[in-house]
């Protein structure tokens, strides 16, 4: 009895905490993007250089990959997830200002918007109220990451449209697969920290996103 007596309160803590975690999670993330749009924003003022798209890009990886693990279970790990945040919105807005000169530019840049919220919000909330265990799908994503770096070498000498719009999609279909793996972990309690949960998803919208605009300019011959 006294085992018994003793899971409950256990279990109901375990709950807490989960949730916890996921509402940190989410805090986070909107505050992230938020700043993220900031960051973007003053850079289409700016008129920063395309250039600086790839720049900010590489500094914010390896912060992600080096500083930001180190930190994560800290108040800097805060910081260091803002910083690589707004680095890579910055980085954006030198893209975005491309698109935005373009004809149909800023519907292009409204249809990648749109279209990624709603399948962020799709996967996300289909993840949480399913509450199903997508961890099978990890050994799938890191083979189509493989996959998806070689087509990009490739396309780096062969310059196809066409192969470009394929690796754009394949990308997406990655990404929202992360997205489930990582809401699921976060659900299911696996993941506990919170800043490296938004990290991880954060990084999945923001490929989402910038994939929809090549597809999209692709697609609009842009």
């Amino acid at each position: 009895m006294a085992n018994t007596d003793f899971s409950i309160p256990r279990s109901s803590q375990s709950v807490i905490s989960t949730n916890k975690v996921l509402k940190n999670t989410y805090l986070l993330l909107a505050a992230t993007l938020g700043f993220s749009a900031f960051t973007a924003m003053i850079s289409i003022a700016l008129a920063v250089p395309s250039w600086m798209y790839l720049v900010s890009v590489i500094v914010a990886m390896l912060m992600g990959i080096f500083v930001l693990p180190r930190t994560a279970n800290s108040s800097k790990g805060i910081g260091v997830i803002f910083l690589v945040t707004g680095l890579l919105g910055f980085g954006l807005g030198s893209i975005l200002s491309m698109y935005l000169a373009l004809p149909n530019g800023p519907q292009t840049v409204g249809l990648a918007f749109g279209g990624t919220a709603a399948i962020f919000l799709g996967l996300s909330g289909y993840a949480l109220t399913s509450k199903r265990d997508f961890s099978f799908m990890g050994g799938f994503i890191f083979a189509g990451m493989m996959v998806v770096i070689l087509a990009v070498v490739a396309n780096l000498f062969l310059q196809m449209p066409a192969l470009s719009l394929s690796i754009s999609s394949a990308i997406i279909l990655l990404m929202s697969g992360f997205i489930l793996f990582d809401t699921s972990r976060i659900a299911r309690g696996e993941e506990t920290n919170y800043i490296m949960a938004t990290y991880g998803i954060y990084l999945s919208i923001f490929n989402i996103f910038i994939s929809l605009l090549q597809i999209l300019g692709i697609m609009g011959d842009d």
